[in-house]
């Protein structure tokens, strides 16, 4: 599998280019086809790799990677559409998606990638947690099962169903889970049956459940945005991080 993988995720940066703020886009190459991922902070620090949700790597990202950054954190944001590919209309994002549902070695191609991306910027490989928004946190959770190289995995208001012939004992890391007890997209029965499935495994998991906390109870200015849940679920975020991440 490490052989099929690394087949399909050969990566080549083609370009660096400056963008407002403190951060840079990378444009990258997976099998042929290029993406554009988003790298800051200082150079040599823990490595956090962000996986955007169904929009693609936007703004909201750009925002949570910089926030990471003012603490310390080399932060990559990956691109798993493909450069310049953002989709607006609900059934574009279902079809991009989609697409990466139904080929999953080609999303674990394209996570690996991210991961090479983020050393190659110059985070630290040694220290590295994944984290996602939405698809991204079901993303995250398919590259914890793939045996990825990282302490820890974190998924916010993501995806939490296993698909059929997978399962967790390859996993290498922690598993921290964020989820909307009012979430109605991914209920709380999935999120029941993941923590059964952890717990059966023997993999280290802290699940936390937010009441009247909605889908996607993250994303400012949305909707479905929850102040509270987005502050307790951060703050417990960022203490994951170092006590995971500690020299």
């Amino acid at each position: 599998m490490k052989r099929c993988l690394a087949a399909l995720a050969v990566v080549l940066v083609l370009s660096v280019s400056p963008v407002l703020g403190a951060g840079t886009l990378v444009t990258y190459s997976v099998d042929g086809t290029e993406y554009e991922g988003y790298f800051t902070g200082p150079q040599g620090a823990p490595l956090l790799v962000l996986i955007h949700d169904w929009d693609g790597l936007t703004d909201y990202e750009v925002k949570r990677a910089e926030m990471l950054a003012e603490r310390g954190f080399a932060v990559f944001a990956a691109d798993l559409f493909g450069k310049g590919v953002r989709p607006t209309a609900v059934e574009d994002k279902r079809q991009h998606t989609g697409e990466l549902y139904a080929d999953r070695a080609k999303m674990r191609a394209l996570l690996s990638a991210g991961l090479e991306q983020g050393i190659a910027q110059g985070g630290d490989g040694s220290r590295v947690v994944v984290f996602g928004y939405c698809f991204g946190g079901a993303a995250v959770l398919e590259m914890a099962r793939s045996g990825a190289e990282a302490k820890g995995f974190v998924s916010f208001h993501g995806g939490l169903s296993t698909p059929d012939g997978q399962d967790y004992r390859q996993t290498k890391g922690s598993i921290l889970v964020f989820h909307g007890t009012a979430d109605t997209a991914i209920t709380m029965e999935e999120f029941a049956a993941l923590a059964v499935t952890l717990e059966q495994t023997g993999i280290a998991h802290e699940m936390i459940s937010y009441g009247g906390a909605p889908h996607a109870f993250t994303v400012f200015g949305a909707d479905n945005y929850r102040e509270e849940a987005d502050r307790q679920s951060w703050a417990r975020f960022v203490t994951y991080l170092q006590e995971t991440l500690q020299p």
